[in-house]
C-alpha cells in the first residue's frame, strides 16, 4: 500500500513597497522642511494636543510626497546576487528542458552557471567595498543572505476575531481604580531627600539633535506615521519645533495622546499556539516619543541612581548581567563553604509584569525616590489614557484605553519597573534577593536546616505582590536546592499561595543554566551545540570565497560571540574535558578561515581583567567590597575549589599577577 507523501509547501511571492532615500530625495525633503514656518503651526494651534497632532500630520505628508516608493516582488529562496538577467536566464534553461532539446537545455545551463560565478564575484567584491567604507549593517545583512542565518519567522494567520480577542486578552489586568482622573488626589509621602537641589529637566535643541541622529533608519514607525528615517535626514530642521514640543510637554506634566498610541504586532512564541498566551505582543509606538523617553531616561537615571536597592541590576551603570550571576554565586559559593549549610534557590516569574503597573502606587514610590512632582506627574500622564489595538496583517482590532500598564516596546518602562520594585528587598540578612528588571531571585543561605527566615521571606514576597497588583505565575517560578552535605534528609517542599513550587535540577538564569552540583556540563553543551551550527554558515562563506577580514568579522559576531556569552560566570568551573571541547570549535574555524584566532582561555583572561578593572574603577559599585584598593589586592579566604575557582578569587588572582 503506497504511504502518503505531503505536497510540498511552496511560499508565494510577496510584493512588498519601500520609500527610496536617495541623497537627492533627501535634500527636497529637507529644503521642505527648511522653508516650513513652524511658528504658523504654534499660533493656530489651540492646546499641546492639536499642536503636535497638527506637526506629526504634516511631517508624515512631506515625507509622503518627497520621498518615492518602489514596489518589487520577493521570492522566498531569492539571494542577493540573484539578479532579473540570472532570473530570465533561469527561465530559459526551464523553457529548453520542457521542449526536450538537449543542445539547447545544455548552452543554457552553461550560460547560467557562468552567469552566477560571475554574479556572485561582483556581490563579494560590492561586500568587500562595503566592509572597508565601513558599512557593517550592509555587510551583516549580505553575510545573512548568503549563509540563510536566521530566515524569517513564519507568519501568524490573520483573524479579526482573534485580534479582537488578543487586545482584550493584553488589557485583562485594567483595574477599576487606576482611572487618570483620581490619580493626582493620592496624599504622597514626602520624599526620602529635598527635592530643592535637584536641576529641572530642560531639553535643549542639541540634545534633541543628538537623540534623532542615533535613530536606526530600518527601524518600522509608529502610529503617528514619523519614521526614524526622516527624523535621522532632517534632524536640524526638526529639532527645533520638537525641542518646543518636548519642553511644553513637560511644563504641562502632559503627554499628547498621538504619542501614547500603540499597535501591537502578536508574534507567536511557539510554532505550536495552543492559546493567547502564546502570542508575546510587540509594541510599535511612536518614535519622536522613544526620542522623547530617552531623554527623560537619563534625567531619571541621574536622580535615582544612588537611592536603588543596590541588588538591582538593570539599567544602572557599570552593572551587566553577568555582575547579577556572579554575585549570586558568590553568596552561594560563600555560604557553602561553612559546614552544615545549604542553599534553596527560588527564581520568580511574573505573568506580564510590565503590564501590571499601576500608576498611582508608582507616583507614589517615584516620590519617596526624590523624583520632582513635574516629572512623576508627567509620567502618569504617560502612562494613562493609552490607546492601543492589534494588527495582524492587514487586519486590525477596534482601539482600547488603558491605565494600568508600561508597554512593551516603551524605552522608559524596564527602569519604571525597576522603580515600581524598588522596596521589595529582604530584611533578613540569610536571603538575598536579586532583581534584574522583571527577573527576581531569592537565595536562601540556610545553616543547620533553620528555614523559617526562607520562608518567612517568601511569604512577605507573595504579600508585597499582592498589594502592589503583581501577579506571581506559581506555575512557571521554580525552586532549586543545592545542598553538598553527606547524606542530606529530605526538604520540605515549598508553597506560594497554596500550590507547591516545583523543584528543578537545572535552571536558566539570566543566560546561564545552573546546576545543582553547580558543575556547567549543561551550559557548556547548549553553548557547543549552537556554535557547531554556526560553523556551517561560516564554511558557506568560505565557498563563496570571501576574504579574511569579513570571514573572521562573521566568526566573531557569531561564533565567538556565542562561546564568550557569560564567559567571566562559568569559564573558570567549567571542566577541562569541556573547554577542550569549546577549543576544538576555535580550531575549526581557525582551518575554515585561515587565520590565527584567540583562544577560549584569553578571552576569558581579558574579560575577567577588563571587568575587575572596572568594578575598581567604580567605588559606588556595590562589588567594589570585594576588590579593595591597594597595591595589591586582597584574596578571600576560598575552602572549596569551585569557590577559588568563581569570578572575584580568580579577578583578584589575575590582577594582583
Amino acid at each position: 500500500m503506497p504511504t502518503y507523501r505531503q505536497k510540498l509547501k511552496t511560499a508565494k511571492p510577496v510584493l512588498k513597497t519601500v520609500k527610496r532615500w536617495t541623497n537627492e530625495t533627501e535634500r527636497v525633503l529637507q529644503a521642505c522642511f527648511e522653508w516650513t514656518d513652524w511658528s504658523v503651526f504654534e499660533a493656530t494651534a489651540n492646546d499641546l494636543e492639536e499642536l503636535t497632532e497638527t506637526v506629526t500630520s504634516y511631517i508624515s505628508f512631506c515625507e509622503d510626497i518627497c520621498i518615492p516608493t518602489w514596489t518589487y516582488l520577493t521570492f522566498n529562496n531569492d539571494k542577493p546576487w540573484f539578479t532579473t538577467k540570472l532570473r530570465h536566464l533561469h527561465q530559459a534553461k526551464e523553457d529548453a528542458y520542457r521542449k526536450g532539446d538537449r543542445v539547447l537545455y545544455s548552452q543554457a545551463r552553461n550560460t547560467l552557471n557562468k552567469e552566477i560565478r560571475a554574479a556572485k564575484r561582483t556581490y563579494a567584491k560590492r561586500l568587500e567595498n562595503q566592509f572597508t567604507s565601513n558599512d557593517p549593517t550592509s555587510v551583516w545583512k549580505g553575510l545573512k543572505a548568503i549563509t540563510n542565518y536566521k530566515t524569517p519567522s513564519l507568519s501568524t494567520e490573520a483573524n479579526q476575531r482573534l485580534a479582537e480577542d488578543l487586545n482584550e486578552f493584553y488589557c485583562r489586568f485594567e483595574t477599576p481604580h487606576t482611572r487618570s482622573d483620581d490619580l493626582f488626589s493620592q496624599p504622597l509621602t514626602p520624599p526620602a531627600t529635598p527635592l530643592s537641589s535637584l536641576p529641572t529637566l530642560q531639553i535643549s535643541e542639541d540634545e534633541v539633535c543628538q537623540v534623532f541622529r542615533k535613530n536606526k533608519r530600518r527601524k518600522a514607525p509608529g502610529p503617528d506615521g514619523v519614521t526614524p528615517a526622516c527624523l535621522k535626514t532632517c534632524v536640524d530642521q526638526l529639532a527645533p519645533i520638537f525641542s518646543q514640543i518636548f519642553n511644553r510637554s513637560l511644563e504641562l506634566c502632559e503627554v499628547p495622546s498621538c504619542f501614547k498610541r500603540s499597535t501591537i504586532i502578536p508574534v507567536s512564541k511557539k510554532t505550536k499556539i495552543t492559546g493567547l498566551n502564546d502570542y508575546r505582543p510587540v509594541a510599535l509606538t511612536s518614535v519622536v516619543m522613544k526620542s522623547f523617553e530617552k531623554l527623560v531616561l537619563a534625567y531619571l537615571k541621574d536622580i535615582t541612581g544612588p537611592l536603588l536597592d543596590p541588588l538591582q541590576f538593570a539599567y544602572r551603570t557599570n552593572r551587566s548581567v553577568d555582575d547579577a550571576v556572579n554575585m549570586g554565586l558568590h553568596f552561594i559559593l560563600q555560604h557553602l563553604d561553612r559546614p552544615g549549610t545549604y542553599v534553596r534557590i527560588l527564581f520568580v516569574d511574573f505573568s506580564s509584569a510590565f503590564n501590571t503597573i499601576i500608576p498611582t502606587l508608582l507616583q507614589t514610590k517615584l516620590n519617596q525616590l526624590s523624583v520632582p512632582s513635574s516629572i512623576y506627574q508627567w509620567i502618569t500622564s504617560f502612562l494613562t489614557d493609552r490607546q492601543q489595538l492589534v494588527r495582524m496583517g492587514t487586519l486590525m482590532s477596534s482601539s482600547r484605553t488603558t491605565n494600568t500598564d508600561a508597554p512593551q516596546g516603551c524605552v522608559l518602562s524596564p527602569l519604571l519597573f525597576s522603580l515600581y520594585t524598588n522596596d521589595c528587598t529582604s530584611k533578613n540578612p540569610s536571603v538575598k534577593l536579586l532583581k534584574f528588571a522583571d527577573d527576581t531571585t531569592l537565595i536562601g543561605l540556610i545553616q543547620d536546616g533553620e528555614e523559617s527566615g526562607y520562608r518567612q521571606e517568601v511569604e512577605q514576597l507573595a504579600v508585597w505582590c499582592r498589594h502592589n497588583n503583581l501577579e506571581l505565575n506559581t506555575l512557571k517560578t521554580v525552586e532549586m536546592i543545592i545542598d553538598f552535605r553527606r547524606n542530606p534528609p529530605a526538604l520540605t517542599p515549598l508553597s506560594i499561595m497554596d500550590s507547591t513550587v516545583a523543584a528543578v535540577e537545572t535552571f536558566k538564569f539570566l543566560g546561564s543554566i545552573i546546576s545543582q552540583d553547580l558543575k556547567w556540563v549543561t551550559h557548556t553543551n547548549s553553548i557547543v551545540k549552537k556554535a557547531q551550527q554556526r560553523l556551517y554558515f561560516l564554511r558557506q562563506l568560505r565557498k563563496f570565497n570571501l576574504p579574511q577580514e569579513l570571514l573572521q568579522q562573521f566568526y566573531s559576531a557569531v561564533i565567538e560571540s556565542v562561546l564568550c556569552t557569560s564567559v567571566t560566570v562559568w569559564f573558570g568551573s567549567a571542566a577541562k574535558s569541556d573547554i577542550r571541547r569549546l577549543q576544538r570549535i576555535v580550531q575549526t574555524a581557525e582551518k575554515i578561515i585561515g587565520a590565527p584566532l584567540p583562544t577560549i582561555q584569553e578571552l576569558y583572561s581579558s574579560r575577567v581583567r577588563k571587568r575587575a578593572l572596572k568594578i575598581t574603577l567604580d567605588p559606588s559599585h556595590h562589588l567594589f567590597e570585594l576588590l579593595p584598593s591597594g597595591r595589591l589586592y586582597r584574596a578571600p579566604n576560598t575552602r572549596t575549589t569551585r569557590h577559588k575557582n568563581s569570578f572575584f578569587p580568580q579577578a583578584i588572582l589575575l590582577m594582583n599577577s
